[in-house]
């Protein structure tokens, strides 16, 4: 047996002993921990839904490829390949159905092509945008975003096109 199969039970234990310590009511602190992670799930569970929903949505009806390839054209005048756009599309909705386009993507072209390597740098640096937001504009009680969304999907271009121009440069 490997180190690594006591970390778990060893930090159990030291916080239980530090909690004795300490003098905390641990059930006590675990119950209402639960109590508020429930609360909070309720809260986001709509959001997600609807993302999830929408995403499975766009794929099943066709849609996600007729936006791909009408949005094919700006993503060669991008310097990015046109067979990423999908994977663009989806990756800041939802990190399940990004790996999902990704893995495809590898599948089709090989791991180790242009293709997927500008798909797996894209996974690697972007984020689920509109599931963070939700997520933790969700749980803090955020209704209005602001100026969030517009950064994030810049921030999220960005790294779209450069991950397309890292792979060229330093593969």
């Amino acid at each position: 047996m490997n180190i690594s199969s006591y970390v778990v039970p060893l930090l159990l234990a030291l916080t239980a002993i530090y909690a004795l310590t300490k003098k905390v009511d641990v059930y006590d602190a675990l119950t209402s921990g639960a109590r508020e992670g429930i609360s909070v799930l309720v809260r986001i569970f709509p959001a997600l839904a609807a993302l999830l929903s929408a995403v499975y949505m766009l794929r099943a009806s066709g849609a996600m490829e007729l936006l791909t390839a009408w949005l094919a054209p700006a993503m060669e005048l991008l310097g990015v390949p046109s067979e990423t756009t999908a994977l663009m599309l989806i990756r800041p909705i939802s990190g399940s159905g990004a790996l999902a386009v990704g893995s495809d993507l590898m599948a089709t072209h090989g791991a180790d092509s242009y293709i997927g390597r500008v798909s797996a740098v894209m996974l690697g640096s972007t984020e689920t945008t509109f599931y963070t937001i939700a997520v933790y504009f969700g749980a803090a009680g955020i209704r209005r975003t602001r100026y969030t969304v517009p950064a994030a999907l810049a921030a999220d271009l960005a790294g779209f096109v450069f991950a397309a121009m890292a792979v060229r440069i330093f593969f």
